[in-house]
């Protein structure tokens, strides 16, 4: 532990000024003494000068007597700091476990607090958003630069394999498909499907492409000048049918083709989850394709594209990254400021989690104290101490010496009036 230079300058100049004291005390009393004989105001002066070497003295060895033994003398209860590090550390810990980590005064202090409203005006403030768009900014320059490394790449890359190859394609494409077809809900999506196929066999460019269709595969007629008139009839009879089926089935929820439809879904929905021969295959694909060297490739050359436009984005004046984080700050700071609800959701969530917190921690909190405490060297710590409270302690010896003098004096005063 080391305190800064300045603190401890301080402290021994309140030494060397509480010492000189005592020793010009000293040599007043002397002199004093020696006149004593020659007028009766030296024996006032020599019972201030006595009193105050008694005061300087007494304030001497207790302040001495917190950090260490006086003139290194075994005197009971002395250096009292050092022999009871541990039970101070304690005590410590006992302090603020009851007066700061109490629940009912950390809720108390917390709905004072208003920590959304905190929040919110601080964010909102267009600088406060910069800011945060400015640390955000390095935490991902440091990310990016952190991440730019080809053994990071690898684990990664080792990780993602090792994971994917516990996906059983089949199975939990059968799930999602299940999950996507439960209670009919694919037949939305179907209605989707009929609507847009409609709307696409009523386009004019889409008759024509048929109907070139059709005039190429009816050659026989071709010869006589009829395969356009034959593909046009024939265009307007499929469109015809099929608009009149798209209709119908749009119609009638229970259509024999929309039942067909649910039958194949859900026949494959069974297959996917239950079929081991197109569970294999799942697998084999889902492997190959694992372990083919170009998505290697493509992964590792798009991840380093990546990380490129971060870093030269991160880096320039004009960042969007950064300008983007700022602005999202500040519209959240400004949606939190317009909003009472959830400001008070806010606070009433903090209110709700801090009781369990503050039981789950609080003795945690204690005991880190006491170990933290008790693992100090005694030396270290009294050194430290006695930095930080010198200085203040000076003062007691300083006034001890000269309240200790006006009382000598003011003892000696009524002792000579009274005689």
């Amino acid at each position: 532990m080391s305190a800064p230079l300045p603190r401890a300058r301080d402290a021994a100049g309140m030494k060397r000024l509480a010492l000189g004291l005592l020793l010009g005390a000293a040599a007043l009393y002397a002199a004093a003494t020696a006149l004593e004989a020659r007028h009766a105001a030296w024996g006032y002066v020599a019972a201030f000068a006595e009193a105050a070497m008694v005061g300087a003295v007494a304030d001497w060895f207790a302040v001495v007597a917190l950090f260490r033994h006086p003139l290194g003398l075994p005197i009971p209860h002395t250096a009292i700091i050092p022999a009871n590090k541990d039970r101070i550390g304690r005590n410590l810990a006992d302090f603020i476990a009851t007066h700061f980590l109490a629940t009912g005064q950390v809720l108390a202090k917390l709905r004072e607090f208003d920590a959304a409203g905190r929040l919110a005006a601080w964010l909102a403030r267009p600088a406060n958003a910069a800011r945060v768009g400015e640390r955000l900014t390095d935490a991902g320059r440091w990310a990016v630069g952190a991440l730019d490394d080809e053994r990071v790449r690898q684990f990664v890359a080792g990780l993602a394999r090792r994971g994917l190859r516990q996906v059983e394609v089949a199975r939990l494409s059968g799930q999602v498909l299940e999950a996507m077809t439960h209670e009919r809900r694919h037949q939305e999506l179907l209605d989707g499907v009929l609507v847009q196929l409609a709307r696409l066999l009523g386009e004019d460019s889409v008759q024509d492409t048929i109907t070139e269709t059709i005039a190429r595969e009816v050659k026989a007629l071709k010869y006589v000048g009829l395969d356009q008139v034959a593909a046009r009839l024939a265009t307007r009879k499929v469109v015809a049918v099929v608009a009149r089926t798209i209709i119908d089935m749009a119609d009638d929820p229970r259509h024999s083709l929309r039942l067909r439809f649910d039958d194949m879904v859900g026949g494959f929905v069974e297959r996917l989850q239950h079929d081991e021969a197109l569970r294999q295959r799942g697998e084999r694909l889902r492997d190959e394709l694992l372990d083919h060297p170009a998505l290697a490739r493509y992964v590792n050359a798009l991840w380093a594209e990546l990380l490129d436009w971060l870093r030269a984005d991160m880096a320039s004046e004009d960042s969007s990254v950064r300008l983007r984080a700022a602005q999202a700050a500040q519209a959240l700071g400004e949606r939190l400021a317009g909003d009472v609800e959830i400001r008070n959701w806010l606070n009433g969530e903090l209110a709700r989690a801090a009781p369990p917190l503050i039981e789950r921690y609080r003795e945690d909190i204690r005991n880190y104290i006491v170990a933290r405490v008790a693992a100090w060297d005694a030396r270290e710590m009294t050194e430290e101490l006695e930095r930080h409270i010198g200085r203040d302690l000076q003062f007691i010896r300083i006034n001890g010496t000269l309240v200790g003098g006006l009382v000598g004096l003011a003892i000696h005063t009524v002792t000579a009036w009274w005689r």
